[in-house]
């Protein structure tokens, strides 16, 4: 029995759904990275890293290849890259209007605070 595809979408959003794996993939935007180096420029423990390398893996989120004693990971789906762009952007909308509310409701307070 197939997954419903909402359901197929859920799992998705779920397998972005954690800030470490959101940075692995900007990070990777720059292109491909060993193991080494995205240690120090997404910031967690080297196990955690390898566990969410994983998770990301398995979720045919990120590729991998072994060169050697180095593991590289890329992005193989730009258009990723392009769904962070579109997060952003929505994001960027949401903090406009309530940055906008917060003014008006400044001003319409006694004092203009």
């Amino acid at each position: 029995m197939t997954m419903p595809i909402h359901q197929v979408k859920a799992e998705f959003f779920k397998a972005l759904g954690h800030p470490a794996r959101i940075r692995i993939l900007e990070v990777l935007r720059d292109g491909e990275r060993p193991v080494g180096e995205l240690i120090p420029e997404v910031g967690i423990e080297p196990s955690h890293l390898s566990q969410q390398l994983g998770l990301m893996r398995r979720a045919n989120l990120i590729q991998s290849r072994k060169v050697g004693s180095n593991v590289y990971y890329s992005v193989g789906e730009p258009m990723l890259f392009e769904l962070l762009e579109v997060a952003k952007r929505i994001i960027t909308a949401s903090l406009a209007e309530t940055q906008e509310l917060l003014e008006q409701m400044q001003a319409s307070s006694p004092g203009g605070r």
